[in-house]
């Protein structure tokens, strides 16, 4: 039997986030405003083009895959992205001081976007901080670095969006929230997973100092739905 985050994207459509989805049975993607992120049964030839026709004209979409997928002539393939898929190991839930964190919501959103911009964790629109918890550090009432959670196939939740502004780098900052993340997370008895670019250094380090290991490679394509 696959494991839900074998097809996290999917499974987080199906149980925990099935309430911002669209789409039927077999072929599901978050509502436009929220993530531009689809989540099929099998990447098969036959979902893609379900996909194509059940989506908005002009859509763009990522989706996760394990291994290499053929994409159908009428998408348009953007790129494609390998990545690590980590799962937290940790013993025992963070106990840092949180001093400094603060809860992001809608007054944030255009520094939360013009943050993540600049630093390319992954695609963040104007109502993506409706998937939660978003955490940021202000610096000199700047938001300096943030993270939150993003999809939610039960009982695992994702971090996401984990970025710092590159005059912040170097502080501690990242490692401070992904503490504040996991717990959490770890709180609401749930376990704490992400995704890496698999070229991307020191954030591995950094997820395996915060006690993650890596699950399994992970492949995000990005399509566009062109006439």
């Amino acid at each position: 039997m696959e494991h839900v985050l074998d097809n996290p994207i999917y499974y987080a459509l199906t149980s925990g986030h099935s309430h911002i989805a669209k789409g039927i049975d077999k072929v599901k993607y978050y509502l436009e405003d929220i993530t531009a992120f689809a989540g099929l049964k099998d990447n098969s030839q036959e979902n893609l083009n379900t996909l194509y026709r059940i989506s908005p004209a002009k859509s763009l979409f990522v989706f996760f895959s394990k291994t290499p997928v053929e994409i159908p002539a009428q998408w348009k393939l953007l790129t494609h992205i390998d990545m690590f898929q980590f799962i937290f190991r940790g013993k025992e839930v963070p106990t840092a001081d949180a001093t400094g964190i603060t809860d992001l919501d809608l007054e944030h959103v255009e520094e939360m976007i013009d943050l993540v911009d600049l630093t390319k964790p992954g695609p963040f629109l104007a109502k993506t901080i409706h998937l939660s918890n978003y955490t940021g550090i202000f610096s000199d009432g700047k938001l300096a670095a943030m993270a939150g959670h993003r999809f939610h196939p039960t009982p695992y939740r994702e971090v996401s969006a984990v970025c710092t502004h590159p005059d912040h780098l170097g502080k501690g900052y990242a490692f401070k929230i992904l503490q504040e993340q996991i717990k959490r997370i770890l709180l609401r008895s749930e376990i704490p997973f992400l995704h890496v670019r698999n070229d991307n250094e020191g954030a591995i380090k950094l997820y395996h100092k915060l006690g993650f290991e890596i699950r399994t490679d992970m492949i995000a394509y990005v399509i566009k739905k062109e006439a």
